[in-house]
């Protein structure tokens, strides 16, 4: 085969909209990273204007653009494109960069930048809770106190170490919440202090949970603490990290479901996180997956499996 006409085949035709988030800490790299590539027509946009501005540029149905930022951004770009035909490409520019690792698009910005051009589309699941997407997890409870805790300190100490000081906090303070879930035609009673709900099959190897299980089930994964006392979340909690969500969903101290939907019926007045952002909670939040709803650019199988 004629490698020239294969190499333009590869080139994604037109100039791609890129959209940085401006204020994120690694805009400046991203940016450069951009325009080495070349090819993109990009835009520098603060936090607050960026899901305008991806908008605006879909008034003219791009195939494809490129989002640069961190999970926050990404879930932003992906509520507006997402039931479309337009492909999103991803610079993960965050401190995780969840969604980014768990579809294995490359967090080098130069290799992440070459994918937003070269690559292949593929489809993602993402989730709602009402009418919000979500593209990694939701929950209620603990974590969302969690959250706003180290936000409000990250600035002061770092993420790591607020996410430690948070972590600590919330050990010491911890409430249950009283909640019914409706879920698979049956209904739990439960007062926990945390519901987490993955897209995806989802293991717990770290302290507030974790990653999707490579290969795992598409669908939502809802695990439920049983366990109230704050100690025994904690023991839960780094216990997981060693054996994992198989072994674990088996115990007494947790609840784990993999469904397509559920509905959580709140007592009281609560928040809830998304993609860890932090909203007011409604009374009743439903849950459901969208299957295949995302046009996702990801790097190319004959280039994973290190074929010229």
């Amino acid at each position: 085969m004629d490698e020239a006409p294969r190499a333009r085949w590869l080139i994604f035709p037109g100039v791609i909209p890129a959209f940085v988030n401006d204020a994120a800490g690694t805009s400046a790299a991203a940016k450069r990273a951009l325009e080495d590539v070349g090819g993109f027509e990009i835009h520098a946009t603060s936090p607050k204007d960026l899901e305008s501005a991806i908008r605006a540029a879909m008034a003219s149905a791009p195939p494809r653009i490129v989002i640069a930022g961190g999970d926050g951004s990404v879930s932003t770009a992906a509520r507006v494109v997402c039931g479309t035909e337009t492909e999103l490409a991803v610079l993960p520019g965050g401190t995780l960069n969840h969604f980014a690792r768990d579809h294995g698009i490359p967090t080098d910005f130069h290799d992440a930048a070459t994918t937003a051009v070269n690559g292949e589309r593929a489809d993602a699941d993402t989730a709602y809770v009402g009418d919000r997407l979500f593209l990694n997890t939701s929950s209620v409870g603990a974590y969302v106190g969690y959250v706003q805790l180290r936000q409000r300190i990250e600035k002061y100490f770092g993420y790591r170490l607020a996410s430690l000081v948070a972590a600590v906090r919330l050990f010491m303070s911890m409430r249950p919440v009283e909640l019914e879930l409706d879920v698979d035609g049956e209904r739990h009673r439960y007062s926990t202090p945390v519901v987490f709900i993955g897209v995806g099959e989802r293991e717990t190897r770290s302290p507030m949970f974790g990653n999707r299980v490579p290969g795992g089930k598409e669908c939502l994964h809802v695990i439920v603490v049983r366990e109230r006392r704050s100690a025994r979340l904690l023991v839960l909690a780094l216990d997981a990290a060693t054996r994992g969500l198989g072994e674990l969903a088996h115990t007494p101290e947790l609840d784990s479901f993999m469904v397509d939907a559920c509905k959580i019926k709140l007592h009281g007045r609560h928040h809830v996180a998304v993609d860890g952002e932090i909203f007011k909670a409604s009374p009743t939040l439903d849950y459901r997956i969208a299957r295949a709803s995302l046009l996702l650019v990801v790097p190319r199988v004959a280039e994973n499996a290190g074929v010229q």
